[in-house]
């Protein structure tokens, strides 16, 4: 019997600039791994445009923290052997690692050049808003560090249709290239009228050097990594012929067991069915409606109607390509995307994404391990521990939903005869302290469960139709398991078994 499978996202937005983040994931994967979680989602291992780079403003897409580039050898993460040796490691303790691939924009360049621009409306990037004018941009790329070693290619303003910066006049703006006669890519998202462009110098994917260049780069990251999937930023800006024709092409490269998620940044549920049909299902999807559903259910307490909770979210429709997630790098305190679910409501989102059958969970590191930066925040690790051990032990089997009150929710998993002890029920209350009947079984009569969360302390029995009053405290979750005698010995048994 195969287990659950759980992702985490491997950094958060202000992780350490010391250069020994991949250390940090070779000290922690095999304790991840003990703990259910199978795969690891890694920030851009590429160079950045400064030594404290976070990846997603990339500059050499070769340079994995080998060469002498921006003022650095290592990337903010570390060096390209600390890199080597984290993969190895993770291979070796059963853990997958995902790459975050950042193909929109690169940034840093090491040149300017002087070229024929159209400013646009950044409201509306089908507007122009000036004839067309010389500007000097950075659009250079000759990777002077690196030179040739591994791709001979250097990039020129005829590879981008758009950048944001004229180094002669010190002013930003959204210019549209206007030796780039095609204008915007209109095979992109169309918020702001068109959403080809988003920052720094924006990649033209009709170029048909530029679509090579970057399939060849792809198959160079699987050869030199042998990761085992990547994580694709930005999608809703770029070609979305390009992205199916990417993903083919490395799912041909590794074989079908290459796992690619996309960022798709749009709650609009209807975008992301459209795009997944685009991209012929080879990738799955952040459920990004389904983060801003926690987000209104933490900010709204009790007001909120939780019957409601996966109403027009990715997982009810097609949950076996959502990969859900509560928070993220860009959806922390002080981000781009900001929309921090609040701690009383946050043991109840993992609840919801971890010990239900749809979805692919992803688990973010800013809450495991807390985030840094001049705010920081503790680590929630004590909290979602249970929850990880919920479903890797007893989160199997059909299940029974028990969606039926607006403040009080909960659902059974019936468990399975491979996993001893198998099955478990949740509930979840945003209002006053709830109960609720929920059935786990006939087989169950005369067990005794208790809530593996801790947060009742009581324990109660099944009766012998099979049901029980399952109760949880008001703004809080109770995860309820079969309790077992042994409960340490059995749960090292069921890993040595697995």
């Amino acid at each position: 019997m195969k287990r659950n499978h759980t992702m985490m996202q491997f950094f958060e937005w202000h992780v350490d600039a010391d250069g020994a983040h991949w250390k940090r994931l070779s000290e922690r994967a095999p304790e991840l791994k003990k703990k259910g979680i199978d795969s690891v989602w890694i920030p851009p291992v590429t160079k950045g445009s400064s030594p404290e780079d976070t990846g997603y403003g990339v500059y050499d897409l070769y340079d994995l923290g080998e060469f002498d580039q921006k003022g650095t050898v290592k990337t903010k993460y570390g060096s390209k052997e600390d890199l080597l040796e984290a993969m190895g490691v993770c291979t070796q303790n059963g853990v997958g690692v995902y790459v975050d691939l950042v193909m929109n924009h690169k940034a840093g360049a090491d040149e300017t050049e002087r070229f024929q621009v159209i400013e646009v409306d950044p409201n509306n990037r089908t507007k122009d808003i000036s004839k067309p004018f010389e500007i000097e941009g950075w659009t250079k790329f000759n990777f002077p560090g690196r030179g040739n070693t591994y791709s001979s290619f250097k990039w020129n303003h005829t590879h981008f249709n758009g950048t944001d910066y004229d180094a002669s006049e010190d002013r930003t703006g959204i210019f549209r290239i206007a030796s780039n006669e095609e204008g915007w890519d209109e095979n992109v998202d169309d918020e702001f009228g068109n959403y080809d462009y988003l920052m720094f110098a924006n990649i033209d994917y009709r170029k048909p050097e530029v679509r090579e260049e970057m399939i060849n780069w792809g198959k160079w990251m699987i050869d030199t990594l042998q990761c085992n999937g990547f994580r694709l930023d930005a999608i809703k800006h770029i070609n979305h012929d390009f992205v199916k024709q990417f993903a083919n092409e490395m799912i041909k490269k590794r074989g079908q067991d290459f796992y690619i998620v996309g960022e798709f940044w749009k709650p609009d549920l209807a975008s992301c069915q459209k795009f997944l049909d685009t991209v012929d299902y080879q990738i799955d999807l952040f459920d990004v409606s389904l983060h801003y559903k926690l987000h209104e259910a933490s900010l709204a307490g009790k007001a909120f109607d939780l019957t409601t909770i996966f109403n027009d979210t990715l997982v009810q429709t097609h949950p076996t390509h959502a990969v859900t997630f509560v928070d993220n790098h860009d959806s922390q305190p002080g981000e781009a995307l900001e929309s921090w679910i609040d701690d009383w409501f946050k043991p109840s989102a993992y609840a919801l994404i971890l010990l239900r059958q749809g979805g692919y969970p992803c688990v973010f590191y800013g809450d495991y391990y807390g985030i840094g930066g001049d705010n920081p925040i503790p680590s929630k690790q004590a909290a979602i521990d249970p929850l990880l051990a919920a479903r890797y032990h007893h989160a199997y089997g059909d299940q029974i939903d028990y969606l039926d009150h607006p403040n009080t929710i909960g659902w059974v998993r019936c468990g399975v005869a491979e996993i001893p002890h198998s099955g478990c029920a949740v509930i979840i209350g945003n209002g006053e302290n709830g109960e609720k009947r929920m059935c786990v079984g006939k087989e169950r009569a005369g067990q005794t469960w208790y809530d593996i969360t801790g947060n009742q302390e009581e324990t109660l029995t099944i009766e012998e139709d099979g049901c029980a009053n399952f109760t949880v405290k008001g703004g809080s979750v109770s995860v309820w398991v079969e309790q077992v005698q042994d409960q340490e010995s059995d749960d090292q048994k069921q890993e040595s078994e697995a």
